[in-house]
This record gives structure tokens, sequence and C-alpha cells, in this order.
């Protein structure tokens, strides 16, 4: 500093916290390097004073060049993560002998390596204020003593009108409340809820094991149970639980669940809160009925759940029925709880919806097709089928609903016929049934008389199958002298599967009746 002041007539400004503070100056570099880069620094500073009206040139062509290069393909956001855990991993523990250490110890000596940096860091930023201190008086001093008095510098004029770049700030309508008291407003108007706790694992579901049979055969495979799991946990759990992972992956601020009743969407709904310890905000429709009426009262009500969602982040914002949003005619029945209500408001505030929020909206339908495409594309980044279970998942789904009811699984239950004629049936139809059929006296009564499949056949005959296609029932004559009667689609058609009785023809007439079908699998005979 002192040979800076010579050469230049003024102390040298002391390097700030953000460049480094003293660490720079005690760099590993003679006094002679040291002033050679703060001369070189101050001819730029002089250089550039000259190239100001050229500076927009070069910002737009900077911006062509980054248009014109393409981005690698490829890179990943975790790169430099995964580089610095190797590079501490070469560094520090590849070469060390852990042989001795069976316990795995701490490491005294690392531990107050790591610390002596810590303190040394600390005290250092105190003696780098002090003589930043030190500094400023001795400038005062000798600018005292060697130069005229400084001229009072004129006040800068205020810039009239807003800038151009400048962006509005959003008004903050609960300034002065409390996040207590915001919190006891929207748990009393029924908005802010506890989710239950439902655990991912709970979401029964098997691997698709004739997926890669099927692409070999050029067919699309349906996804299933297992992999909307993994998907979940892909686009929710894992972002919502780790701030750095849902800053670095790909944003994804909404998630829609479609799916007909009972398939487990509010199950999902209610894991990823779990699996996250997130906080559940209900928006939909028949929830926020008559609340914060008007256009202020839905603007104070959005403002005060994002507000809220943002400070006890993760967050969930769940929307039921989410088609009834984006419907283009509502029913007269439904005209009183207004349903598009938050159609104009939710893509504006999703754009508030920034990388270091970890707020997710959450909505769930059974009839997606009621909603215009364009504005619940919208709004969802992602849009998730639920499939129907295949029969690796009934399979599963059966055999834990029955073990977990109570129920024992012998030798006389055939689950392979449960999990088969199944088919069409949802996970929901199945804990119905299995609850119907495992009462407290049933259970009681397994050690005289074991469960069978048709127990619970009996009670899944009684409920109507969701994936239900287009049927007709036809009789056929076949030329070795049967009747087949049959219960499905149409000869001529592409059918998975049915359900039939073959009755030879000069028997026909000894039935009192002939088979009729109940279901896509059932029939009757008597």
């Amino acid at each position: 500093m002192l040979k800076k002041s010579n050469t230049s007539g003024k102390f040298p400004d002391y390097p700030t916290v953000e460049q480094g503070g003293s660490d720079i100056i005690f760099a590993e570099k003679t006094p002679d390097q040291l002033l050679a880069e703060i001369l070189a620094e101050e001819e730029e500073k002089e250089n550039q004073k000259g190239k100001k009206g050229n500076v927009k040139e070069a910002k737009k062509e900077k911006k062509a060049k980054s248009k014109a290069e393409p981005k690698p393909e490829g890179l990943s956001y975790f790169l430099p993560d995964i580089t610095e855990g190797n590079k501490i991993y070469t560094d520090v523990w590849r070469d060390r002998d852990e042989s001795t250490n069976l316990r795995q110890k701490h490491d005294v000596e690392l531990e107050k390596e790591e610390k002596r940096m810590e303190v040394e860091k600390e005290i250092r930023l105190q003696v780098d204020e002090l003589m930043r201190e030190e500094l400023r008086n001795l400038r005062m001093a000798v600018e005292r003593d060697f130069s005229e008095p400084p001229k009072a510098k004129a006040k800068p004029k205020k810039a009239r009108g807003k800038e151009k770049g400048s962006k509005k700030k959003e008004k903050d309508f609960t300034a002065n409340r409390s996040l207590n008291s915001l919190c006891d407003e929207l748990i009393e108007q029924g908005l802010l809820k506890a989710a239950p706790q439902v655990p991912l694992a709970s979401y029964l579901g098997d691997f698709s094991y004739l997926g890669s049979t099927l692409l070999h055969a050029n067919i699309n495979p349906m996804p299933s149970l297992y992999d909307i799991r993994q998907i979940i946990t892909m686009y929710a759990i894992l972002p919502l639980g780790s701030q750095p992972l849902h800053e670095k992956a790909p944003l994804v601020k909404s998630i829609l669940l479609a799916g007909p009743h009972g398939v487990g969407k509010k199950m999902l709904v209610h894991s990823i809160c779990t699996e996250t310890c997130a906080t559940l905000f209900d928006l939909t429709a028949k929830n926020i009925a008559g609340k914060y009426p008007g256009k202020g009262g839905l603007q104070m009500m959005l403002h005060m759940v994002f507000k809220v969602a943002k400070l006890l982040q993760p967050s969930i914002l769940w929307i039921d029925d989410a088609e009834k949003t984006f419907m283009k005619k509502v029913p007269k029945g439904e005209r009183a709880l207004e349903p598009k209500r938050l159609k104009k408001n939710l893509p504006k505030l999703l754009k508030q919806i920034k990388a270091e929020d970890r707020v997710l909206l959450v909505g769930t339908s059974s009839r997606p097709f009621d909603a215009e495409a364009k504005p619940l594309f919208k709004v969802y980044d992602r849009i998730l089928l639920i499939p129907r279970a295949d029969y690796a998942s009934r399979y599963l789904i059966w055999k834990n609903l029955i073990e977990d009811h109570g129920g024992v699984i012998s030798n006389t239950l055939d689950l392979t016929s449960l999990a088969k004629i199944s088919d069409g049936y949802t996970p929901g139809h199945l804990v119905e049934v299995v609850k119907s059929v495992l009462t407290e006296h049933r259970i009681e009564q397994q050690a005289k008389v074991p469960l069978t499949a048709n127990n619970f056949i009996r009670a899944l005959s009684k409920i109507e199958p969701i994936y239900q296609q287009e049927e007709t029932a036809f009789m056929k004559e076949v030329k070795d002298g049967y009747t087949f009667f049959w219960k499905g689609k149409a000869a001529d058609e592409l059918r998975i599967h049915g359900v039939g009785f073959t009755i030879k023809t000069q028997l026909i007439s000894c039935p009192s009746d002939h088979p009729a079908g109940i279901k896509n699998r059932l029939m009757t005979i008597a």
C-alpha cells in the first residue's frame, strides 16, 4: 500500500469482503506482482470510461453469440456437485487407511483443520474491519494535510418516471400481520388442513412384467401403478424434499392426476405431504365456495395462501375436481359454487413460483375431458393418467388388503382367480369389498371356515366396474351342435377378455333360464 501510495499519490482501496479481504493481499504473490495488478486494474478502469458508449453494442453482440452457439446436449446441472465430491474423495479419503477404524470414529485432526479454517476466517473478518478503519483514518489525515478541502458534491437529480427494466413489486396486503394470525385464519376457513399420514409405500402396485414383451411386439404398454409411484417420487417428492435438487432440477410447478374414482388420486396427494412433511392447502371449488367473496376477497385469499405456503414450504396447493375450473359450461346445480372462480388467477399466481420456492400445485380430476384443453394444459405442467391396475398389481393389492384387515391366506383362497376376475375394478373397489367381507364375525370363523375366492366374488359382483367397454350380448350356433352364449364385444371386434357358456344345442330347452350376462366377465345360468 505504501508503494502504491508513492507511485500514484494515493492509498489503494482495501479489498472488500466479496473480493476476499486480506486473503488477496496475503496471496502467494510478491508485492511487485500485486502492485502491477493494481496498476493494470486502474488502467482498465480509465479505458472503460471512454468506452461507455459501446457497452450496449457489446451486450447485443454477446447476446447474439449466445443465441448462435447451441447449448451442449446431455449437460447435467449436478455435474459440478459430483466433480466436487469426487475431488474431496480423491484429496481426503482415497489414500487414507481406515482398516483399523472399524467403528468409524471421527478424525480429530480433520476436525481441527476444518475448525481452524473457520476460526481463521472469523478472525480475519474482524481484522479486516479494523484495517479498513485504520486506512480510512490515514486517508483523512493525508488529505487534510496535503490537499484542498473537498467541494460539496451536487446531489444527483431524481430520475423522473419509472425505469424501463424496473419491475412492479407485489403489494403485501398482510404486512402488519404475523404468520400465526394468518395460519389461524386459514385453518378457521378450512383452507389449511392437516394431511393424514399415508406413506407412499402403502400405494400398492407391482412392476409391469409384460412391458418389454409388448414393446418387442410394437405395442406401447400402459404404465403400471409402480411406474406412477416412481413418477410421483421424481416430479413431486424429491424436489419438494430437497432444496438444492428443487433449484437445479427442471422446475415443475404443477401436476394433474387424472383417473376414475377409486384409483388413489387423493391418496397420492396425502402421500406427497407425508413423505415431504408438506403443508396442505385445499383450494377445491366446494371448499372455497362462499369464502372471501368478490374480486378483492379472492385476491386477498390467494395472497394469504401463497404467502403462508412460501413461508411454510414445502407446501402443496390441492384442487380436487380440477376440470370444473376450466369447464365450458357450468351445470345449473353447480353455479352457486362458482367452480371457474380461479380460472384467471391460477396462471398469474404460478408465475410467482420461482426455483427457490418449494410450492407445488396438484390437481386431481376424474373427468379431465370435460375441461377446455388449452387453459388446462397452460396451468398444469405435467398430466399423469392413473392407469387400470394390471394383473400383478391386482394380485399384490388383494394379498396385502386381506392380510391388513385380519384375513388369513390359505390354500383354499385362490388369489390368482381373484386377480383375474377383478380386472376393471379400481383399488378403491377392492378395499370396499375386503371391508364388507372381513367383518369381526367372519374373522373369528376363519379357523373353522377358511376364506375362499367366492366370498369376495359375491361382494364384487354387486359393484359396477369402472372400465366397462361397449358390449353386445349374442348367441352363436357352432357347427358341432353346440350353442355358445357370450358376454362381451362382437366377434369381429378386438377383445382382451370375456365370459361365456357352451351348451349342447339339444339341451338348450332343459335350463329354465338361458345364460344372462351381468358384467363383462360374469354370467349366470339356472
